[in-house]
């Protein structure tokens, strides 16, 4: 089977021995798989986290399934979950709603990966729902969104927010707007989208949020005269960009909430007053990756048509071509959400 590397800071396609498939595991054909920002991170920079493989936003057919599998079948329409918690009660981090912590969870990888031609979902994800059926509505590209739907959706259950809050989202790629149609669906007020490119800023606005070139000067003034001189409610830093951080505490109000959602690199230091950050009272949350109940939820957003993910895919390139999708994905020109397509 072919399978994306990451090999010197570049992804090749390599032709690998097809895995052995488990009595209770499953063969999957790839059709669609997102690039993710972490993906890009993986290829160009210095990712912090433990996994190198590529591609965790895929769906696809079942090829065929392990002799004791009795829940699926070749031929099902799939979403794969790459990682998927014990949700045991024994579990300390399950048990305290941190799925994502859980010593389980990177242990439970398709293999090879999800950017390959087919790839095999392992009996643990099988066993501990990492695979949902899509309906017939579901196209695969759309699919291929339920996982960063997903980490947007366990972002917003972090913190709380009332009708007509405002939100300020530093970084308006395709999960910053994600996090600003899910604030539009909740009921959120002022919903503010802040980006250096250009084509990303435009189309935030076509979709009538309020779009800020974010080398502009005088953002927090701007940010202030929509809020009654208070502030955002909240700032989501959908970009692993450490000054975008930074800004996000003068953008907030007083007792505002800050939410590192992008992925920084690895030994990424930046420099912040404490004092305004304990005077303001504001709270710094973390959120990190998604599990299988967020997946669930994110399916059910797309299927009812109150996320409109399709229309965030501008670009298509097949397996083959993956080097060159992720380029793109890296320059960010002209696109949103780019999709491997087999």
């Amino acid at each position: 089977m072919k399978s994306a590397i990451v090999k010197d800071k570049t992804v090749e396609i390599q032709n690998i021995s097809n895995p052995e498939l488990g009595s209770n595991d499953i063969l999957v054909k790839m059709q669609a798989c997102g690039i993710c920002g972490s993906d890009v991170e993986k290829v160009f920079g210095e990712y912090g986290q433990p996994s190198m493989k590529l591609g965790h936003e895929p769906a696809g057919v079942i090829v065929t399934v392990g002799n004791d599998v009795k829940d699926f079948k070749k031929d099902d329409r799939v979403f794969t979950h790459h990682h998927v918690a014990c949700y045991s009660e024994d579990c300390h981090e399950c048990s305290h709603g941190n799925e994502t912590m859980c010593s389980k969870y990177h242990q439970s990888n398709l293999n090879p990966c999800g950017l390959a031609d087919e790839y095999i979902v392992p009996e643990w994800n099988v066993k501990h729902g990492g695979i949902l059926k899509l309906p017939d509505s579901v196209s695969y590209e759309e699919a291929a969104m339920i996982e960063p739907l997903a980490c947007c959706v366990r972002t917003w259950n972090k913190f709380k927010f009332q009708n007509n809050d405002s939100v300020v989202i530093l970084g308006t790629g395709p999960t910053g707007v994600m996090h600003a149609m899910l604030a539009k669906h909740f009921g959120l007020g002022k919903i503010f989208c802040l980006d250096r490119n250009e084509f990303r800023l435009n189309f935030a606005n076509k979709l009538e949020f309020i779009a800020i070139n974010s080398n502009s000067i005088d953002i927090a003034d701007k940010i202030k005269t929509e809020t009654e001189n208070r502030g955002a409610d909240i700032a989501i830093v959908a970009t692993g960009n450490p000054l975008a951080l930074k800004n996000a505490f003068s953008y907030v109000r007083k007792g505002g909430i800050v939410v590192l959602f992008g992925v920084p690199s690895k030994g990424e230091i930046i420099d912040i007053d404490m004092s305004v950050v304990y005077s303001k009272e504001i709270t710094l949350v973390t959120t990190y990756a998604a599990s299988d109940n967020d997946t669930k939820s994110a399916l059910e957003l797309i299927s009812s048509g109150n996320i409109d993910v399709k229309s965030l895919i501008t670009h298509k390139y097949s397996l083959d071509e993956s080097m060159k999708a992720f380029e793109h994905a890296k320059s960010g020109d002209s696109a949103m959400k780019i999709i491997i397509e087999n």
